[in-house]
């Protein structure tokens, strides 16, 4: 198996923070997580609302928001579980990600979709 690549919280970029947290989907994935403010399997976020990501799209946005520094993944046998990094990433840049949670909390809470809430606490 390959290793799972996790940047130090000093080489996160806000531009890779953008563009992971571009997609409604992993902006939905990671608020999630963060929300949970615990370990959470890949398959605990298989469904957003009443959409079911498929595995292959659903691995391919954790590897983004992993690599982005937004979550920190470790393997447990076949199970991938993942944490928010909100807290460290808030620490590097205040407010920023607080705002885009916001952000699409709002524009989802005025569409009416369920799932992406803001995680204004850094899921405490």
């Amino acid at each position: 198996m390959r290793p799972l690549v996790h940047p130090a919280i000093e080489d996160v970029q806000p531009e890779a923070i953008l563009h992971a947290l571009a997609d409604p989907d992993r902006a939905a994935i990671f608020a999630r997580i963060t929300r949970a403010g615990c370990v959470e399997a890949c398959s605990a976020v298989s469904a957003l609302g009443e959409r079911v990501i498929p595995k292959s799209s659903l691995s391919s946005h954790f590897k983004v928001l992993r690599e982005a520094g937004l979550i920190r993944s470790e393997r447990h046998g076949v199970e991938m579980r993942n944490h928010s990094r909100f807290v460290e990433v808030d620490a590097r840049f205040p407010g920023m990600l607080a705002a885009i949670l916001n952000a699409y909390a709002t524009r989802f809470a005025e569409d009416g979709a369920p799932e992406t809430k803001a995680a204004e606490t850094g899921g405490t």
